[in-house]
């Protein structure tokens, strides 16, 4: 049997600490909310001022006080991706380590039916 090359673990290839994770989610979420307050602060100003086109400002003031919380939620929930080879060198080294199956004769197989004659 061949042995395999020795592979040291890069810490570089180490996946970030849970507090770095949570510290960068959080300041993305101020960040957003941020954007938030300035879009109301922005529409009470075209309010105030009567700017012209204040019917296309207006609804993007409110779209992004609508739509911009909504995501802020769902990127500070967000977890980092999961490494896609992960999974598939679980399997492939399964598959390497497990023998084939083979099949069982009749005499061998412990779950065969016997017709038992009265």
């Amino acid at each position: 049997m061949k042995r395999q090359a020795y592979q040291p673990i890069l810490i570089t290839d180490a996946p970030r600490s849970q507090d770095d994770q949570l510290n960068s989610r959080q300041k993305r979420y101020v960040l957003m909310m941020a954007i938030r307050v300035a879009c109301l602060v922005a529409g009470a100003i075209l309010v105030g001022a009567k700017a012209p086109l204040l019917w296309l400002w207006l609804p993007l003031c409110a779209l992004g006080m609508v739509l911009v919380p909504w995501l802020a939620v769902l990127l500070a929930n967000d977890r980092p991706p999961k490494e896609e080879h992960r999974l598939a060198n679980r399997f492939q080294n399964r598959r390497r380590e497990e023998p084939a199956p083979t099949a069982l004769t009749a005499e061998e197989n412990p779950h065969k039916i016997i017709d038992a004659e009265p």
